[in-house]
């Protein structure tokens, strides 16, 4: 009795299965997303006062790639902060940063990375950020520095590290 086409048939209909999860995972998230997204916007959020739905709404624009939007939201959210902690100003300023970045203004994004880190030093994500923004300007030897300080934090932290090996392989 020959196995092999039981095998290959089970075989495809287990990936098939793992493809279908996968896709459907995604397309639940883009549907939540867009559903926010829709419910920020008829509330009318980006005429909000309040800094923390300028930050929700400037948050769904990032993950859809609506980069100037969200760096226009993000902008006013920053403009809005006032008695909140310093970590809430330090998640603004990285993801205006972030927003700046995915927009290739490496410069500004810079700018703001550092302003996040000034409210919150311990920002592995902000440190993470800045040494990409720095290796994009072709700063390696600042950005493995950047690396490092987050490992010091976070010493299993995989984007540091990956970051770390892709650095040095350049020199």
């Amino acid at each position: 009795m020959n196995l092999l086409p039981q095998t290959y048939l089970l075989g495809l209909v287990g990936l098939l299965t793992v493809v279908a999860v996968i896709v459907g995972r995604q397309l639940l998230r883009v549907r939540r997303d867009e559903a926010r997204f829709v419910q920020l916007e008829q509330a009318g959020t980006a005429a909000s006062r309040q800094s923390a739905d300028l930050y929700e709404l400037g948050s769904v624009q990032l993950r859809k790639r609506l980069y100037p939007q969200a760096a226009a939201t993000l902008k006013q959210a920053l403009k809005r902060l006032s008695d909140e902690p310093n970590e809430a100003r330090a998640l603004i300023e990285n993801a205006l940063g972030f927003a700046l970045a995915a927009q290739k203004d490496y410069d500004t994004a810079i700018k703001h990375y550092k302003l996040a880190l000034r409210a919150k030093e311990d920002y592995p994500v902000a440190i993470n950020n800045l040494a990409f923004a720095q290796e994009k300007l072709l700063k390696y030897e600042e950005a493995i520095a950047l690396y490092k300080k987050t490992l010091e934090l976070e010493p299993n932290n995989s984007t540091a590290k990956k970051g770390i090996k892709k650095l040095q392989k350049r020199s």
